[in-house]
C-alpha cells in the first residue's frame, strides 16, 4: 500500500514534487488539457526527447526528464478513449497507474531515495470521456492496492468537481 494519498485542487505543473504524471496521447508529442500546459511549460526540450521515445501505447507508461518544470521526472501515460465501457477501457486506465508506480518505484530504487511522490492529473476525464466517478474509483483502488509503500500519491484535480468527488471517496471531510 502507498505511504500517504492526498488530493489537491490546482495546476499539476506547478507542484514540486519528484514525478509529475502527463496525460498524454499516442505520440507523446503535446496535446490539449494537461499535455498541452505540461508541455508548454517545460519548453521545447521535453518534445525533443518525447520524439526519441516512439510514442506510447494505450496503459503504458514512459519516463523523461523535466526540463523547465519544478518537478524531477514527468511520466506519460495514454489514458483509453471512452467508448462504452465494452472495450476494456477500465484495465487500460487501471494499467496506466499500474504502470506509472512501476516506473516510479524504479525511479526511486536507481535514486536510492526513501521515498517520493508523485502526482496524478484526473487521466481520461477530459477529452478522451471516460466517466469521471468511475476513473476516480479505479485511480483510488489501484495506487491503494499497489504494493509500492514508499511512494506518497497526490491526486491533482484541476476541476472543482474532480476535487470534489475525490474527496468524497477517499472520505476527506475538512
Amino acid at each position: 500500500m502507498v505511504n500517504k494519498i492526498t488530493v489537491l485542487l490546482g495546476d499539476i505543473t506547478t507542484l514540486d514534487v519528484d514525478i509529475i504524471v502527463n496525460a498524454a496521447n499516442n505520440s507523446l508529442l503535446g496535446g490539449g488539457g494537461v499535455d498541452g500546459a505540461i508541455h508548454y511549460m517545460a519548453g521545447p526540450e521535453l518534445k525533443e526527447e518525447c520524439r526519441k521515445l516512439g510514442g506510447c501505447k494505450d496503459g503504458e507508461a514512459k519516463i523523461t526528464n523535466a526540463y523547465n518544470l519544478k518537478c524531477k521526472k514527468i511520466i506519460h501515460t495514454v489514458g483509453p478513449i471512452y467508448k462504452d465501457g465494452k472495450h476494456d477501457e477500465e484495465q487500460v486506465l487501471r494499467n496506466c497507474y499500474i504502470n506509472s508506480m512501476a516506473l516510479a518505484e524504479q525511479y526511486r530504487l536507481e535514486n536510492n531515495l526513501d521515498e517520493i511522490t508523485i502526482a496524478f492529473p484526473c487521466i481520461s476525464t477530459g477529452a478522451f470521456r471516460f466517466p469521471k466517478a468511475r476513473a476516480c474509483k479505479i485511480a483510488i483502488d489501484t495506487v491503494s492496492n499497489s504494493s509500492y509503500d514508499k511512494i506518497n500519491v497526490i491526486f491533482v484535480c484541476y476541476e472543482e468537481l474532480d476535487y470534489t468527488i475525490y474527496r468524497e471517496m477517499l472520505n476527506i471531510n475538512n
